[in-house]
């Protein structure tokens, strides 16, 4: 009953982990560009673009296309550090002491 109760502990020290680095998560920023700084992203650390900023010079000589291009290889970019970061952090998480059976 002992292992039980020390499993049932661990599980919930891992949940409380989990629910601290959600809330660090979105504390961080990750700031991205593209087209040379063109297009400027800046996100939070659970991948949320909360800024997109646009160098107006780019409209005067490229099309909307260009510039839809620019913003998603920015927001892209944002994300994929942001999904780097949570694999950082998840890998300080203690583990369950039982690997999944799937």
């Amino acid at each position: 009953m002992a292992d039980l109760q020390q499993l049932f502990q661990l599980g919930q020290q891992v949940q409380g982990r989990l629910q601290q680095l959600q809330t660090e998560l979105a504390t961080r920023t990750i700031e991205t560009s593209a087209g040379g700084g063109m297009v400027k992203v800046t996100a939070d650390g659970r991948g949320t673009v909360r800024a997109v900023v646009i160098d107006p010079a780019i409209f005067n000589d490229h099309d909307a296309e260009f510039l839809s291009e620019l913003v998603l290889t920015a927001v892209a970019e944002a994300q994929r550090r942001a999904a780097e970061m949570l694999q950082a952090e998840m890998r300080k998480v203690p583990q369950l002491p039982f690997t999944s059976p799937f």
